[in-house]
C-alpha cells in the first residue's frame, strides 16, 4: 500500500526550483510521484518504503532547505 510523506521546503521561487526538487526526489528508491506546491512550499512525496532519510537528502541535493 502506497505511503505519502509531505515536507515543506524553504527557498522555492520558481518552476525551475520545482523541476529540480521534483527530479531529485522522484529519483529516491520507492517514489512512485511527486508534487510540488509553489504557493504552499509543500512537497508530497508518494510510493511504497520511503526512507525520510533519503527524501530529505534529495531535497538538499536540489539545493533546498527542509524547513
Amino acid at each position: 500500500m502506497p505511503e505519502t510523506r509531505m515536507y515543506t521546503v524553504a527557498g522555492m521561487t520558481c518552476d525551475h526550483c520545482t523541476r529540480a526538487v521534483a527530479s531529485e526526489v522522484g529519483a529516491v528508491a520507492g517514489v512512485t510521484a511527486v508534487e510540488v506546491d509553489l504557493g504552499t512550499k509543500l512537497v508530497t512525496v508518494t510510493g511504497d518504503g520511503l526512507s525520510d532519510e533519503a527524501l530529505r537528502a534529495a531535497i538538499e541535493e536540489a539545493g533546498y532547505e527542509v524547513a
